[in-house]
């Protein structure tokens, strides 16, 4: 049994409509999710480690007696990264050079202070300070994400952050079990946090763990802001602890939108739709190409490949339900359709990749040339892979290290500048009806 991604053409008449039902995707919460997730966040804001201690246990199926059984340890950390075999080590290694060296590089091009002193010589300027401390939060349970440690913790880390807390769930294998004592922790993401300067690291998850690094326990300390992807449950308790912390994003589901030219081989394409559809059902794979006999080379590079992937009822499900292939009249329609969509993930596979990056506007990351497989982002290459999602990339941006700094003016007044701003301050604070500011600029003018 074969996936078939929705066929459609610009040129038919209901395209539009057909369009729109394919994008459709809600981020509405379920009622009864959002009214659990409320009493967690209740019950760890009033009880703290106790209540942390008991959804891990209910949750998780791991049971301990205190705070300090679930949190790992600086030499567990290193233990694990030294117990990997030797290619893991090199390849977190590298991957965390390479994350590392982008967003320093981020850093001076746009996390930098300054300052300039105007004609009256009044200073003016930016200060850029890092936050204090930030939690992060690594999904666990079905599937390990190293990566995700390195792309949360290393740009925090750049960016000066004092310290990074860690939460990531590790479920026991059985929950059912009575008196389970641990869960399964994965060394790669230990070793993860070990390579990327993790400062403290806890097991526990979901949306007590949200609540825990927001409100703070006895033992967890409460953070500035919290990033990182989770579940539906992690969603909607970052949505509700926003403000008394700040967040990253509320991510949707997995996009690629992969615009082709027909020049790149149709195996490659088919498996850079697959790697999206993998992530879950309700991922969304797109492909636009003017070439409708290239579509044809994809759609059987899909039928001939799928029985081959591992999860191949999960990519079968999110391209029959979310999938489409799109045959457009031109690459400029494909790119103009491409900033509707602002996809996660923007995949140009073309010969001429260059000819188009200046046509697209809107999307989270753009991989240019058929080279550059967005796996490639998600891993190695050095931009962050936390990106906006559900069309938000139309005014927002990947994680950076400025999600980890925060700016305040500067301002110094010269006597000469009071003279010149006092004037303007005053006629506009009168004309507000606020005459405290206004007396408050006047009286730093000199008599006349």
């Amino acid at each position: 049994m074969t996936a078939r991604p929705l066929r459609l053409s610009t040129a038919q008449a209901d395209f539009e409509t057909l369009f729109q039902q394919r994008l459709h995707w809600s981020a509405d919460t379920d009622a009864a999710i959002e009214q659990r997730v409320a009493d967690i966040l209740a019950a760890v804001k009033q009880r703290g480690d106790a209540a942390v201690l008991e959804y891990t246990a209910r949750f998780d199926g791991l049971q301990a007696d205190n705070m300090a059984a679930l949190e790992l340890t600086q030499a567990e950390l290193k233990a694990a990264f030294e117990s990997l075999p030797a290619a893991q080590k090199t390849a977190l290694q590298d991957a965390a050079a390479r994350v590392r060296s982008y967003h320093e590089a981020q850093k001076k091009a746009s996390g930098e202070s300054w300052q300039y002193r105007d004609a009256d010589g009044s200073l003016l300027g930016q200060k850029v300070t890092p936050l204090d401390r930030v939690g992060i939060y690594v999904p666990g349970g079905k599937a390990a994400y190293p990566s995700s440690v390195l792309m949360n913790a290393i740009p925090a880390h750049v960016a000066g952050v004092g310290e990074i807390i860690m939460v990531v769930p590790t479920p026991a294998k059985d929950r059912s079990a009575a008196g389970a004592s641990h869960g399964e922790k994965n060394p790669l993401v230990l070793a993860a946090a070990y390579v990327a300067g993790v400062s403290r690291a806890f097991t526990i998850g979901g949306a007590q763990a949200v609540a825990a690094l927001a409100y703070g326990t006895a033992t967890v300390p409460a953070v500035d802001k919290i990033t990182g992807p989770g579940n539906a449950y992690v969603a909607a308790a970052k949505r509700r602890v926003f403000g008394t912390v700040g967040i990253d994003m509320i991510a949707g589901p997995s996009e690629i939108l992969v615009l082709a030219d027909g020049t790149t081989p149709a195996d490659w394409v088919a498996m850079d739709l697959f790697s999206q559809a993998e992530h879950d059902e309700l991922a969304q794979s797109i492909l636009l190409c003017p070439d409708a006999a290239y579509i044809d080379a994809v759609q059987a590079a899909i039928d001939r490949l799928l029985p081959e992937m591992p999860r191949q009822d999960i990519i079968r499900a999110s391209l029959n339900g979310r999938g489409a292939l799109i045959h457009t009249r031109s690459m400029e329609e494909a790119c103009a359709i491409s900033n509707r969509i602002a996809p996660e993930h923007l995949e140009v596979s073309s010969n001429e990749p260059h000819r188009w990056e200046p046509l697209l506007r809107h999307a989270g990351a753009i991989f240019l040339g058929a080279f550059t497989s967005e796996s490639l982002g998600d891993y190695c290459a050095g931009p962050n892979h936390v990106l906006p999602t559900s069309g938000t990339a139309r005014f927002s941006s990947p994680l950076g290290v400025y999600d980890f700094q925060k700016r305040s003016s500067l301002i110094e007044v010269s006597e000469a500048g009071a003279q010149v701003l006092g004037l303007t301050a005053s006629v506009l604070a009168h004309g507000e009806g606020l005459q405290a500011h206004a007396r408050a600029a006047e009286m730093r003018l000199k008599p006349r």
